[in-house]
């Protein structure tokens, strides 16, 4: 089982979800307080735009292998996010997954109330953001939007789904090579169409890509998108030339970057620095029993690493749970001195 695909929000749209700890954002920062959250005995939700855990990771890279997490010479993005989801999964989090944190209002008692996009209310003791760079939305390919969900995708969060199919990637970056190297075992044909002659991916990656046969079209756009009830084929042209050709194409990934801001947070009334919301040595906020770790956050000295957010979040997770309970302990000890 793959947690970027098995994970299943467990509520769904307008419940209300009372909790101890609300975590906005399921990348490694959000998943690491969640197992945080409950090894200090809370109850924690977790609430993400995307429809999978894992935040950046599972969206652009999950194939992809990370350096610089403590004890791994080497990870895999995916297997990553797996060891995270069930670490924190004896603790039972409730997943709020593909839905958007659009409002920030407070109960009688000052708590946080959360409102999602899709009505869910979330009654919490505190929130944790751990939002990474904010909302990530894709940039649409212009020519595919009719056949969003019927063949053109811009996650591939599963890539045995693809299995069997003639496949267009379109871009030029780490994650169209990723990709394309990703999907070439599972598919009939994989092509690489990319409106200019150079690449922003890594050099390592585009000589991995050739080496694998797979046919790299440059300077050339995708026209058009056709089939009826699904993707059949794709249109594209040379920018140049003028030239079209007709290639065979079930799945049509749009690798094209994304843009990313905070969002509805923006409106919350946090501090912000920079489009980041600044923080105190406590990660917390300007805003009562909100706090915020990871990416998101800016202090002086920060560094934006996945292992300084897990140090983060976990320092948020032990001020907030004081807050939630004064005569708590800020620290509860460590984890070699609880019973298994």
């Amino acid at each position: 089982m793959s947690v970027l695909t098995d994970v299943p929000a467990t509520t769904s749209a307008a419940d209300v979800v009372d909790t101890d700890i609300l975590i906005i954002g399921a990348g490694p920062s959000g998943l690491y307080g969640a197992y945080y959250a409950g090894f200090r005995g809370l109850r924690v939700a977790v609430m993400d735009v995307l429809p999978q855990c894992g935040g950046q990771i599972s969206a652009m890279y999950p194939e992809k292998p990370i350096f610089d997490i403590a004890g791994f010479p080497s990870v895999r993005g995916r297997d990553l996010v797996d060891g995270l989801v069930a670490q924190a999964e004896p603790y039972g989090p409730v997943y709020l997954l593909g839905q958007r944190a659009v409002e920030l209002s407070r109960d009688e008692d000052g708590h946080p109330v959360v409102r999602s996009d899709t009505g869910t209310t979330v009654r919490a003791g505190a929130v944790v953001i751990t939002g990474g760079v904010g909302t990530f939305t894709p940039r649409p390919l212009p020519a595919g939007e009719d056949h969003l969900g019927r063949g053109q995708v811009y996650f591939v969060p599963d890539p045995t789904v693809h299995t069997g199919h003639d496949i267009v990637i379109v871009g030029g970056g780490d994650s169209a090579f990723d990709w394309a190297a990703t999907l070439a075992p599972l598919a009939r044909s994989v092509k690489l169409v990319h409106r200019r002659d150079r690449f922003r991916a890594h050099g390592a990656t585009v000589e991995k890509v050739r080496s694998l046969g797979i046919e790299i079209i440059t300077d050339t756009e995708v026209t058009g998108l056709h089939g009826a009830e699904h993707l059949e084929e794709v249109t594209i042209r040379h920018r140049l030339t003028k030239d079209t050709r007709t290639l065979p194409a079930q799945t049509v990934v749009a690798a094209l970057g994304f843009t990313a801001d905070l969002g509805p947070l923006q409106n919350w009334g946090l501090e912000l620095q920079a489009r980041r919301i600044a923080v105190d040595t406590r990660m917390a906020t300007s805003l009562p029993r909100v706090f915020a770790a990871g990416d998101i956050t800016d202090y002086p000295g920060k560094v934006r690493l996945i292992a300084v957010g897990f140090g983060e979040v976990a320092t948020a997770v032990n001020n907030a749970a004081t807050v939630i309970d004064p005569e708590a302990m800020l620290f509860p000890g460590h984890s070699t001195e609880k019973e298994n």
